[in-house]
């Protein structure tokens, strides 16, 4: 068995995505997990992660630290945010999301993991958790709504450090099914470079995730 570094906390096992787990004998979403040189890695679905699809279909930035801070939009049941728990190991991972029900799935993830933040809250009004957050080193959003590109920008614009990045999952057919993907795509990437901000990477993710492209960005200046 061959184990390469692809990223910070993020390792390759015969071409197949794993972090290293930070809750050892813990599985989170019914992924193999594999012991090698007295550490445990958890594999990583891109069929199940929109990052981890990113990744595999050649993302290149992508530069935590162990001690960095995540705010992360449409944390759904954890199945990412649980990944980044295990990279972030002595950071925080702040899990914005909505839905009551994917809330309490949510919460038993967080329970397991300390440094899993949950925050039932609307992304779209990143005011109500102003108290909450401190400055991040990476706003994540993986929000399927028409106006998830605007909920990514608020939310870059009050937590985004200086040198931080964004990423954006974006999710052509929930903006507008009628227009063709790359359509769509294009107009996002305008309106986040007249936000302020320069998009330095897309990636689409097919064959993981269909009509959909992951774009990286950061302040302009």
């Amino acid at each position: 068995m061959e184990v390469k570094k692809k990223f910070p906390g993020v390792f390759l096992i015969n071409e197949y995505l794993a972090t290293i787990n930070l809750k050892r004998g813990d599985k989170v979403y019914g992924e193999n997990l594999i012991d090698f040189k007295e550490k445990e890695f958890r594999l990583w679905d891109p069929r199940r992660s929109k990052l981890a699809a990113a990744m595999i279909n050649g993302l290149i930035n992508f530069n935590l630290k162990k001690e960095s801070t995540i705010l992360y939009l449409g944390a759904s049941a954890g199945t990412t945010p649980s990944h980044l728990s295990d990279i972030v190991y002595n950071g925080l991972v702040y899990c914005v999301e909505i839905s009551p029900y994917m809330m309490r799935k949510l919460l038993n993830l967080c329970r397991q993991r300390e440094n899993l933040i949950p925050l039932l809250e609307d992304a779209s009004k990143p005011h109500n958790y102003l108290s909450i957050l401190q400055k991040v080193d990476l706003v994540y959003s993986d929000v399927a709504q028409p106006n998830q590109t605007n909920i990514f920008i608020d939310n870059l614009r009050l937590y985004l450090k200086k040198d931080g990045y964004g990423i954006i999952m974006i999710k052509s057919r929930s903006i507008d099914v009628t227009r063709k993907p790359k359509h769509v795509f294009r107009d996002v990437k305008s309106i986040i470079i007249e936000c302020g901000f320069s998009v330095v990477e897309k990636i689409d993710l097919e064959p993981y995730d269909k009509d959909h492209q992951a774009m990286v960005c950061k302040y302009a200046f």
